[in-house]
């Protein structure tokens, strides 16, 4: 069906309606082929073609202008990315050092606060022994001074016991020429 319209459409062109001789003003041909020249010379002689060049010529050269920009443009892109590159290896490599750095400073830390712990629990160790032995000497003091007590009070009953009123009296009278003597 297509090819059948398509057909059809070439069979009706307006130059198989042209009758006659070809160098005729009736032929519908031979006068579009002159107006046809005639335009033709008109833009010739008003320098068309001319002008036409030069607006080609002038978008070529903006389009060779932009071209040259966008190629110093890719340069300097790339130069930037070398360079960026660059920096980014000696980033890399400063954070390297960096972290190795922390790394020590950390080891260093941990060795400062093993050390300190260290003299920590030594430190209360002492006091804990110094606490112990204060403790110790003041039971030996409560037990020595309650022995004391205890001797003192069962030597008084034994003297209480083995005492007479004789005894008492002669002890005084002893005691007191004994002041006397040491008064005068």
């Amino acid at each position: 069906m297509r090819a059948l319209t398509v057909l059809l459409a070439m069979t009706a062109t307006p130059a198989l309606a042209a009758t006659g001789p070809f160098f005729s003003l009736s032929n519908t041909n031979f006068v579009v082929l002159i107006s046809f020249l005639l335009f033709i010379g008109v833009l010739v002689y008003f320098g068309v073609p001319k002008l036409l060049g030069a607006q080609l010529d002038k978008r070529a050269d903006s389009i060779r202008s932009e071209l040259d920009e966008a190629r110093k443009i890719r340069e300097e892109a790339q130069s930037l990315l070398a360079s960026y590159e660059r920096k980014a290896r000696e980033v890399e490599g400063q954070a390297e050092q960096i972290v190795d750095h922390a790394k020590g400073e950390a080891r260093a830390a941990a060795e400062q606060a093993k050390k300190d712990i260290e003299d920590s629990i030594t430190r209360r160790l002492k006091a804990a022994e110094d606490r112990i032995a204060s403790a110790e000497a003041a039971a030996l003091k409560d037990v020595r001074d309650r022995a004391t007590d205890i001797a003192v009070a069962a030597a008084a009953e034994v003297l209480r016991e083995q005492m007479t009123d004789e005894r008492n009296a002669a002890l005084i009278d002893d005691a007191i020429g004994t002041v006397d003597a040491k008064l005068h």
